[in-house]
């Protein structure tokens, strides 16, 4: 109410001024003699000086120039009060009165005051730099009504963006000396604004909880006091609606639409009800898919044999990008860069089926003429654009771009990754946008094991993917448990001189306690070197040197006599390379493809020990629906002297994480004549795990995910001479196991539970049931 009178006594003022200028001529010619006692008529009126009075910091001669009425000129009521209406224009004055004395214009302004200070109060949940972003008024600004207004409504908007409909702002003026002036917001945020419930009319085939999961916006419950996803968003909405297409479409519904999304708030201001109303349509199948091209260099047949949908498969929306996808980055290599694949869709709905056609033509010529990114005030410029495959100038290819955003993501430095695509200042030019949300990169982990012998195992590691933004990886890990006392540290530079090449330095020390598996002591100190380099777009290899000192000691007296005869010190110098492929669709959570790693150490160009070790990784995805997903993983590795026996160090000792159900050492050979059953290691083992995920019927909202596992194997041929060591027994027999996995990522870090059983194993194997690890991240 306070605004809204002083805009009306304001324009009153401009409308009495006004008035006042219009009349005083007439007036004045209306006196005895027309006005002769020395003035003019209205229409021989000219003005002699325009004075400016009231003015403190603005010159006299600005607010002159500011007026159309100039000495000299014939006096205008108009030009008067058009003067006037540009004076208050310029926002520079809170109230301006314009007056005849005789022939001179005298003009009282009342200037607004400077801002001092610009100050929050009440705000909790948006931080102040935030609504700094949102205020134009700042201190040695000029201070108006109108900007205040602008700026208290761009903050109420911030705050409903957040999820607070209830958030009022209520500016407070206080008048300072010399015309000076604190503005106070005075904030009542008010409580979050929650979805009550999302409901869907429309759906038959797919019920609300099904719809409720493939959306972004979730319903308010306790879990979620971390995630903002139970709050109102009007983008998310938007992107609400694209989820639930994309989703119809690659289950068969060509004609599904969203009719509307429509958001509800509740009387109380509350919680929000949102309604989506959908229309599914009738499900298609593929009928006959065909693909032509007039490119000389591509071959029809090769061609075909890329087509994913096939004749009789229901209609899957996504088949058909895929297709494009694959159909483009062929066209490419055979030196088509400017290639346009096109899907032509002709839709028979009496039979409900879907005849497809993808044209392969000769696009016109695009160029990459900028590549913008936004969003990273951590992570440098040139750490994302090294993960671009164009450049400015290159000639644009979608694949290529696709392949980018992989890159982008698999870095893991960004919780959001958006790549768009505007046209460029030609028709032969486009912009490449890249937007990232930074995320945490750092690490703090934990982690405890515990087994049916009582062994407890602890530590923490501290790592950071993204030191200074550059991209450089650097982690250290202290153990301090009773069995163990680690130290290590790891520097990686994954573009090592500025190119694609890996560089690293590792220096680690330790010392474990293995008394209760082999009666022993170890411990190892050293460095290592890295240097690695990729061989084509999905594989790399990397080169390794480590040299190290390892010593057993503190042998317990009744400890097998191979772990006697292993006592003192080596020393070692290693070389070693590691060859990965990676064909997975994501590198951070595959649904689908493989990977390949082949590990090769020798040791022996100097130290006292030689041996040829040999170790391999492989594993598979497949998703079986939507909600099941299996996982595949063989891993083996043989290691062979040369010229001496491998030392113990050396040896294979697995269990735990290698074939759950069992403790660390619990497989393998063993001196079953020692008091403790020492574990003596092995030289080979090869390992199978199947693991399939499966709903759990929790929300999708708690992160926790679970999986049933098999795990088995075979670990065994120890080199060990039975005359000297008769208590060593070396069944390279099969071990197994099957148990439940649980995964949540909770708020304070990742949680994993396993639960094993064991099916196979020998009588001198040590179980373990549960196994435990936790993490947080900073």
């Amino acid at each position: 109410m306070g605004r809204l009178a002083d805009y009306m006594t304001r324009t009153v003022r401009i409308v009495a001024t006004s008035a006042m200028l219009l009349v005083v001529p007439f007036f004045l010619a209306a006196l005895p003699g027309g006005g002769s006692v020395g003035v003019a008529h209205a229409e021989d009126l000219y003005v002699t000086a325009v004075d400016v009075q009231g003015n403190q910091r603005i010159e006299a001669g600005t607010v002159r120039s500011y007026m159309l009425l100039k000495p000299g000129m014939k006096y205008d009521p108009q030009l008067a009060d058009q003067s006037l209406k540009q004076l208050f224009g310029t926002g520079l004055f809170a109230d301006i009165s314009m007056r005849l004395d005789g022939t001179r214009v005298i003009v009282s302004v009342v200037e607004n005051p400077i801002i001092n200070r610009v100050a929050f109060e009440g705000n909790s949940a948006l931080k102040e730099e935030d609504l700094q972003k949102e205020v134009q008024l700042q201190p040695r600004v000029v201070y108006t009504r109108a900007k205040v207004q602008g700026d208290v409504t761009r903050m109420i908007e911030l705050y409903r963006r957040s999820g607070r409909f209830s958030a009022t702002i209520e500016p407070k003026v206080i008048q300072l000396p010399q015309n000076r002036v604190d503005l106070v917001f005075e904030i009542t945020e008010g409580p979050k604004t929650k979805i009550a419930s999302i409901n869907f009319i429309g759906n038959k085939e797919f019920s609300d909880g099904t719809l409720r999961e493939v959306i972004s916006t979730g319903e308010s419950a306790w879990w979620k006091f971390l995630s903002s996803s139970d709050s109102y968003d009007p983008d998310r909405l938007t992107y609400d609606r694209e989820l639930l297409r994309r989703y119809y479409l690659q289950r068969g519904y060509a004609d599904f639409r969203v009719v509307s999304a429509v958001a509800d708030l509740s009387r109380d201001d509350s919680a929000f009800h949102i309604t989506f109303t959908v229309d599914e349509g009738e499900v298609y199948e593929f009928g006959e898919v065909a693909v032509t091209t007039e490119l000389d260099k591509l071959n029809q047949e090769e061609l075909e044999a890329l087509l994913l949908p096939q004749t009789g498969e229901v209609y899957n929306a996504g088949l058909i990008d895929q297709t494009i996808d694959e159909l483009t980055f062929a066209a490419g290599t055979s030196g088509y860069a400017f290639a346009e694949v096109r899907p032509r869709i002709q839709r028979r709905s009496d039979e409900r089926v879907i005849d497809l056609t993808f044209q392969i033509t000769e696009g016109p010529r695009v160029y990459v003429e900028r590549i913008n990114i936004t969003g990273n005030s951590r992570t440098l410029d040139k750490v994302i654009r090294r993960e671009i495959r164009m450049s400015e100038g290159d000639a644009f290819n979608k694949v290529l771009l696709d392949k980018s955003e992989k890159n982008i993501r698999g870095l893991q430095y960004f919780s959001k990754i958006d790549i768009t695509q505007n046209p460029g200042s030609a028709e032969d030019k486009t912009v490449i946008n890249v937007d990232v949300q930074e995320q945490s990169t750092g690490s703090l982990s934990l982690s405890a094991g515990f087994s049916t012998l009582d062994n407890a195992v602890a530590g923490i590691q501290l790592s950071e993917r993204n030191f200074l933004g550059r991209g450089l990886q650097l982690s250290t890990s202290l153990s301090i448990s009773k069995r163990r006392q680690l130290i290590e540290f790891h520097y990686t530079d994954p573009y090592f001189l500025d190119r694609d090449l890996v560089g690293g330095i590792d220096l680690f020390g330790s010392e474990t306690d293995y008394q209760n598996e082999s009666s022993f002591n170890s411990r190892s100190q050293g460095f290592g070197l890295r240097f690695g380099f990729p061989l084509s777009e999905k594989s790399r290899l990397l080169l390794r040197y480590q040299f190290r000192f390892d010593e057993i000691f503190d042998v317990h007296p009744s400890a097998s006599t191979a772990i006697q005869a292993a006592k003192g010190s080596e020393y070692r110098s290693i070389i070693g390379y590691d060859y990965y492929y990676d064909n997975r669709n994501d590198p951070v959570d595959p649904t689908e493809g493989w990977d390949f790693l082949f590990s090769q150490n020798l040791a022996g160009l100097g130290g006292t020990v030689r041996y040829l070790s040999n170790e391999v990784l492989a594993r598979y995805y497949y998703p079986l629906t939507d909600d099941f997903l299996t996982s595949w993983r063989i891993d083996g590795g043989y290691v062979q002297g040369l010229g001496k026996d491998v030392p113990l160090s050396d040896h294979f000792f697995k269990g735990g994480n290698s074939i759950r159900g069992f403790a660390r050492g619990g497989v393998g050979p063993r001196d079953v004549t020692s008091p403790n059953q020492d574990a003596v290691g092995a030289l080979a083992y090869i390992f199978g795990t199947a693991e399939l995920s499966f709903p759990n019927g929790l929300p999708d909202a708690l992160g926790v995910r679970t999986s049933v596992f098999a795990d088995g194997g075979y670990i065994g041929l120890s080199d060990y001479d039975r005359a000297l060591y008769p208590g060593i027994v070396d069944d390279f027999a099969p071990r197994a196991s099957v148990g439940l996995s649980v995964y949540w990522q909770s708020p304070f870090g990742p949680i994993r539970l396993d639960f094993a059983q064991v099916l196979l194993d020998e009588p001198y194997d040590e179980k373990e049931a549960f196994r435990f690890s936790a993490g947080t991240s900073f």
